[in-house]
């Protein structure tokens, strides 16, 4: 399964994924945002990751490759996980090579996977947690709809840096997608 935006294509992590992980996600910049990624990352930490990764998408829960396709090239990774079917829920989260922040991959990645979620997962919420540092992730959430539903002070610590850091917590329910998508679609 793949899913296709005009710049972008998100799928299925291959093996030979690794070296555009360990570019991306190994810069201090990136790591330090995350919980889970250590610094530095080796080729062994990415070769692990894109197995554990196609583990889970047999269980469901879709690490999704974001393949910039003018370059044929890994730029980051978009993650639904945690799909409740009963529930209707999920979690998203994801990452970007620092060399291409501020130009909207993310916003695309996101639009995708959200379509996905509500339309064909048929789920009624999205959760996402983002560290309150970090900048551009919070605006993005709350640029394709996120409802800021409160902080958990000292929830989380980095596994780059060491340091603990509070979380912003954000839902994403499927009425306000919709509307949250007209106006993204209208701003294009």
């Amino acid at each position: 399964m793949k899913l296709e935006t005009t710049r972008l294509i998100l799928r299925k992590p291959r093996a030979g994924d690794w070296k555009d992980i360990v570019e991306g996600v190994g810069e201090y910049d990136v790591a330090k945002m995350t919980k889970a990624i250590p610094h530095p990352y080796t080729r062994a930490d990415a070769e692990w990751f894109i197995k554990d990764c196609l583990k889970r998408w047999e269980k469901n829960a879709y690490a999704f490759m974001i393949e910039l396709k003018a370059e044929k090239k890994v730029i980051g990774v978009i993650d639904l996980r945690n799909i409740n079917t009963f529930n209707g829920t999920g979690t998203t989260g994801s990452w970007i090579n620092k060399k291409y922040w501020r130009r909207g991959f993310m916003t695309e990645a996101k639009i995708a996977v959200n379509d996905f979620a509500f339309d064909s997962l048929k789920l009624r919420r999205l959760n996402s947690t983002v560290n309150t540092k970090n900048k551009a992730s919070n605006a993005t959430q709350l640029k394709v709809g996120y409802v800021l539903e409160g902080v958990q002070r000292k929830a989380s610590r980095s596994l780059a840096s060491g340091k603990v850091c509070d979380i912003n917590v954000y839902g994403l329910l499927k009425e306000d997608w919709r509307r949250a998508r007209l106006i993204l679609m209208k701003a294009k």
